[in-house]
Formats: C-alpha cells, structure tokens, sequence
C-alpha cells in the first residue's frame, strides 16, 4: 500500500513534467524539421565553400590536377607579391574616397530632402534609382560616358568649353577617381534612404528647445543630429566599406577593354579583379583562395575597429 502511494506521488509529480516536456519536444521538432531546409541549403551553399576555399587556401591547385598541400605557402607569397600589395593599396585609397565621399554626400541630401513632400520624394527617388538599377548596365553607360571617342559624353561636354579630348580610360592617374566617383554615385542614394530614416527617428522637441535657446542651425547639427545619427553613420560606413573592398564590376567592365583586368599598367588593380585574375584567367585556384582570404581577415579586422571605435564613442 505504501509502495503504490509512492508511485502514485510519483506519478503526480512526474506524470505532468513528462507530458510536458514531451509537448516541448514535439514543438521543437517542428521547428528543426521546418529549419532542415534552410539548414541543408546554409550548409552546402555557404559553409561548405567556406571550408573548402579555407582548404585550398592551404594547396597548389590548377582546377585540373589534384590540390597538393603546401601549408601557408600561398599567404607567405602574398607578402612577396607586388601585384598583390599593388592592388591592397590601391584598394585601401579607393575605399577611404568612396566611404568619405558616399556617406557625406549622402548626409548632405538626406538633410536637403528629409521631408515628406511631393518634391522631395521624387528627389529622393530619382537618387536612389541608381541603387535597384543593373550594375551591368550602369557601368556601360559610365564607360560610354568617359569613352576617349567623339561619342564620349565628358569629352563632348569637355569640347563645348574648348576643351581637348581626355583619354579618361586610359591614363592610369585618372583610373582611380574615376571609380571613386563612379562609386559614391552609385551608392549615395541607398546610403540617402538610411540616413533619411535615421533623421526621422530624432524627436522635433530637442531641435525646438535648441532654437528657444539660440542655437543655430551648424550647432543643432553637431550638437542633436550628428550624435544621435551615429549607430545609423556606422552602420552606413561599415556597409559602405564592405561593398568597396568587394568592388568588381567597375573595373571588369570598365577599364578591361583597354588593357587587362586592371586597366592600363594595372592603375585600377583592385583585391577582388586580382582574385578573378589568378583564379580564373591564370588557374592558380590556391593562391586565389589565399587572396579571399586575406580579403576577409582585412574587412574583419576593419570593421572590428570601427565598431569598437563607435561604442567607445558613445560612452564618451
């Protein structure tokens, strides 16, 4: 009789902790079975070149015979590589002018056209247009643009002030302010929105109480807008340089057809065309995978900086 009692306190006490984790176990299944697709395509899709290009990173490997391992001998060849550090510094002046330029243009017109009327939403939009437009077909219009022939619109442009013609393409001290405008251009609208709902997030009532107490319009702006737009100026930054260390298209398609993949004496040499290069063009399928990633450790590292940078700034 004991006994049975115990078991029946057991059973009042275990009976319904076992029903419910049961019910538990049975929800969570639900779940993982609903997140297996995703996490089939996320692991084949992703993590699996990761792991493979980190392989190869380690190897000598032409796409046609087996990868042999050569431990770090390709990043040690990077170190060496004068086309390699030719393109990282080129990389690094082209993304410093591109963030500064694309996210001060880009405050400058979200402060321009903040507002909610009919002019400036279509401000706003003919300026974004270039952010959902193809790539492809923005930058045939920019190589047509600085085309060194009569067609080319900056040298006609050019002609009507008595100008000469200007090979744009093809003089290697132009190569890179070109991409750099080519860059802030494109990428100002995007950045634009950001900061447009950004500036709409920050209360009327400091600005307000800021002009009852005379502050003008350069002190409401470093003293409200620019502090309380900071999570919104880093998040701009850190994307912005993502995308310019990552550029491609620019100088694929605009400065190939005039020597090689970086345009004349590689003046327009950037990490991700000098990636494609090795890897594609010359088969060096290893040392191209040592190159992405260089390239990912260098943005890993930047955009730490910065984010530790802007959380220093604002506990200040």
């Amino acid at each position: 009789m004991a006994t049975a009692a115990v078991d029946r306190r057991k059973g009042r006490h275990t009976g319904p902790g076992l029903g419910s984790a049961a019910r538990r176990v049975r929800r969570d299944m639900t779940s993982y079975l609903m997140l297996l697709p995703f996490l089939a395509l996320f692991t084949g899709f992703l993590v699996w070149p990761l792991i493979n290009s980190l392989y190869l990173s380690l190897t000598t490997f032409n796409g046609v015979k087996p990868p042999r391992f050569v431990g770090l001998a390709n990043f040690r060849r990077l170190l060496q590589d004068e086309r390699f550090l030719h393109a990282l510094s080129n990389t690094l002046v082209y993304v410093l002018a591109a963030v500064v330029l694309t996210s001060g243009f880009a405050l400058a017109l979200a402060l321009a056209f903040r507002g909610q009327g009919w002019g400036d939403r279509v401000m706003r939009t003919i300026f974004f247009l270039p952010s959902v437009t193809s790539t492809i077909a923005l930058f045939l219009m920019w190589r047509w643009i600085f085309a060194a022939e009569d067609y080319g619109l900056a040298n006609t442009v050019f002609g009507w002030f008595g100008g000469d013609p200007v090979a744009w393409l093809a003089t290697p001290s132009l190569t890179v302010p070109v991409m750099v405008l080519m860059a802030t251009w494109s990428g100002m609208g995007y950045a634009m929105v950001i900061f447009v709902a950004g500036l709409n997030t920050i209360p009327e009532e400091y600005y307000e109480a800021a002009r009852i107490d005379g502050a003008t319009t350069w002190q409401q702006f470093r003293g409200i807008t620019l502090p309380l737009l900071r999570p919104v100026t880093t998040y701009v930054v850190v994307t912005t340089m993502i995308a310019a260390f990552q550029v491609f298209e620019a100088v694929y398609i605009v400065f190939r057809q005039v020597s090689n993949v970086g345009g004349v004496l590689d003046s327009g040499l950037m990490i991700v065309p000098y990636l494609y290069d090795m890897g594609f063009t010359k088969f060096q399928l290893g040392y191209a995978s040592a190159i992405a990633w260089a390239l990912f450790l260098i943005i890993f590292v930047i955009s730490l900086v910065q984010l530790r940078i802007g959380r220093a700034m604002r506990e200040l």
